[in-house]
């Protein structure tokens, strides 16, 4: 049986391979969210799907798995303008608005998923283990 946090790793990197492959080749909704003060949105959504394809891959290969995880939760906070923006200015996506039902619980639960980012990249341990992780 996969102990729970290499499961856990696997299906974030999933996720954020998933999104950096979307992000690359249906760039228009990420473009739609993406707040007006970004330079070069463009080429800004293009380096943020290589990020999280790249920050994917580190999760998987242990020598790389803890600078993938501070690197993905850093990445999770710097695109949270993005999505405060999909809320407040209901950017449609393919047509559709997405409601409070969808936005409320997003926006709730970003900090998850930079602290998932980083317990999977073994920064931290927390709520488990309390001591501090050094870098390797």
């Amino acid at each position: 049986m996969i102990p729970a946090r290499a499961g856990f790793r696997v299906l974030l990197a999933l996720a954020y391979g998933a999104a950096g492959v979307a992000h690359l080749r249906a760039p228009a909704g990420f473009l739609a969210i993406t707040p007006d003060w970004v330079p070069a949105p463009a080429l800004v959504i293009a380096v943020t799907g290589w990020c999280e394809i790249t920050g994917a891959v580190g999760l998987l290969v242990p020598r790389l798995r803890w600078w993938a995880g501070v690197a993905l939760a850093a990445y999770a906070v710097c695109v949270f303008p993005a999505n405060i923006k999909h809320a407040v200015d209901a950017v449609p996506i393919g047509g559709v608005v997405l409601g409070p039902d969808y936005h409320v619980p997003r926006l709730l639960l970003q900090p998850m998923l930079v602290w998932w980012a980083l317990w999977a990249g073994g920064v931290t341990d927390w709520p488990w283990r309390r001591r501090p992780r050094a870098a390797p």
